[in-house]
Parts: structure tokens; sequence; C-alpha cells
């Protein structure tokens, strides 16, 4: 874990807490990073709640109800999927807000339209959900580090 990630989940995870917010993530392709991150920090029972790792298309529907037909039309790797994927981890947690992460960290998997660095991100809350779409550069290593600065980066301007 760098030093810039645990630097960046302490402000998140300050910010949580003087909003009295309780996180939850929802990661395939960080597969626990985000979450990581943030119980890196000591006191993170005051912010973080709880991490689903849903790996397969069918953990992202049983666990967090993305429909089957969602991943089925536009794959597991899109901003819809993602959304779901957030607001999914809301439900099925105590938090007030999410994050998710979807998408191809490589070498291999990528499929036309959606080359390998794609990563989908959703953050949910009570305001609704807010998804983006990003192709990072590097090995599945680097690509995997990019997402979990950038979930972690995305949740403190979604709070704020």
């Amino acid at each position: 874990m760098t030093t810039e990630l645990i630097e960046l989940a302490t402000q998140l995870g300050l910010a949580l807490k003087a909003k009295g917010l309780l996180m939850a993530t929802a990661e395939s392709c960080t597969g626990g990073g985000v979450a990581q991150a943030m119980t890196e920090v000591a006191g993170s029972t005051a912010w973080f709640d709880c991490g689903f790792i849903t790996y397969s298309n069918a953990s992202k529907s049983a666990l967090l109800g993305v429909p089957d037909a969602l991943i089925a039309q536009l794959g597991a790797v899109s901003e819809e999927v993602a959304g779901a994927m957030a607001s999914g981890a809301l439900a099925a947690s105590n938090a007030h807000v999410a994050v998710s992460t979807t998408g191809i960290a490589g070498p291999t998997g990528a499929v036309p339209g959606k080359p390998v660095g794609t990563v989908c991100f959703g953050w949910a809350g009570k305001d609704g959900v807010h998804t983006e779409r990003l192709v990072f550069a590097g090995d599945r290593q680097a690509v995997r580090e990019q997402s979990v600065a950038h979930a972690l980066q995305g949740l403190l301007r979604f709070i704020n």
C-alpha cells in the first residue's frame, strides 16, 4: 500500500467521520484494494462499514442485486453495472455512501470497445448515484492502484 493511498484514505476517513457517514465498497477489478486502503487507517471503524468483493458476475447479482439482464446486455464493465453495484452495497449494508469498481485490469480480458485498463466506477448515497468510465495505462498492478486512488478521490468529491 503506497503512502499516497494511505494519505488519501486518511483524508477521506476524516471527511466521512466529520459528516457522520459510514461507507461501503463493492469491488471487482480492485479485489478489495479500496477496502484495504480505508482499513489501513487506524480508527477506520468510525467510518468503514463493510466491503463486498464481487469478482464474478454471479456474485454481483447474488450479493449486490445487480440484474443478470443488465450484465448480459451491457457487460460487467459498464457504468450501469458500476452504479448498480454501488446502490446494491448501500442496500446490503448500514453505510450511507458506497463506492464500486468494475473493470479490466489485464493483461487479458479486453473486448471490442473495452481495452485493458477500462474501469467503471460508481458512487452512491442518499442523493443518487454518479458513475464514470476511465481507461488507465500500465500493467495489472498499475491499473488496480490507479483505480483504488480514483475510487477514493471520487468518493471524497461525492461526499463534499
